[in-house]
């Protein structure tokens, strides 16, 4: 094998590669966004219809549809912009070398215990909460303009964040790894109309910001003291504490190494023991 025959195959390798980045994240936009959705099967209708009219010479049809395939694009482009846009900004909140912190099996367990102690007690009193965990992708954009804390976390403090006439109250609070990083951080609303017109900002606010982001958002409702999560751009609903914190802790497990997860489960079994 030459050095000659080596590049080549190295630069079609890298172009796969690349390709198969810029498909793996189309699709994974398409997975959370209905518009995109319906803009992709356009598409495929489009040249569906495109392949019928070629194949039965179908002329008047298929000279229709060269217009809409030479000037789609662009209108496409400008139609679906915000889409594009949001696309754009997921991918560069992505980091590409991980969380900036993995949590060990006791930091994660703390972590989980602080949020549950504290959204028993919010849950108890009717006092509404929002609280975002970070994972892969930054959230660094949302904390820039909210109230900046860097604190360890604690059931205490989140509960005084979230407290009545607290300025802080209607915000959501950010955390990275064992830190509270920020409070009073401000999402946009999920457009989802399968959402139910009963849950308030906060529900939607919290599977906006899990539209865009792969982070978790637990929600407590003001108004029913009902829990909620939201990851992945699902909503789950009317969840009891030991639903939250069991779900907590299989989201935050590190899922990319295997031998770590089985090291922590060995870990896990001695202490039951």
């Amino acid at each position: 094998m030459t050095f000659d025959s080596v590049m080549i195959f190295i630069q079609k390798l890298v172009d796969f590669l690349l390709v198969w980045m810029v498909l793996y994240y189309i699709f994974k936009s398409l997975r959370k966004n209905v518009k995109m959705v319906l803009l992709f099967k356009g598409i495929l209708i489009v040249v569906a219809l495109k392949i019928f009219s070629d194949v039965f010479n179908l002329s008047k049809i298929g000279y229709m549809l060269d217009y809409v395939i030479t000037w789609g694009p662009i209108a496409l482009i400008i139609i679906f912009q915000p889409e594009i846009r949001n696309v754009l900004e997921q991918l560069g909140r992505s980091q590409l070398l991980g969380r900036h912190k993995v949590l060990t099996v006791d930091e994660r367990e703390k972590v989980v215990y602080e949020i549950i102690q504290a959204v028993d007690y919010l849950r108890k009193n009717r006092i509404g909460a929002l609280m975002t965990i970070e994972r892969d992708n930054s959230l660094n954009d949302y904390i820039e303009k909210s109230k900046k804390i860097y604190a360890d976390i604690s059931s205490d403090l989140l509960i005084s964040i979230f407290f009545p006439n607290n300025p802080l109250h209607d915000g959501a609070v950010i955390i990275q790894g064992d830190k509270i990083t920020s409070a009073g951080a401000v999402y946009p609303t999920s457009d989802n109309v399968k959402i139910s017109k009963r849950l308030g900002t906060r529900h939607r606010a919290a599977l906006g910001i899990s539209e865009e982001t792969d982070s978790i958002s637990v929600v407590v409702s003001e108004e029913t003291g009902r829990l909620s999560v939201a990851i992945g751009g699902e909503l789950n609903y009317n969840l009891t504490s030991d639903e939250v914190k069991l779900l907590l802790l299989d989201e935050l497990r590190p899922k990319k190494n295997i031998i770590n997860d089985d090291e922590e489960e060995e870990l896990v079994h001695e202490k039951d023991n």
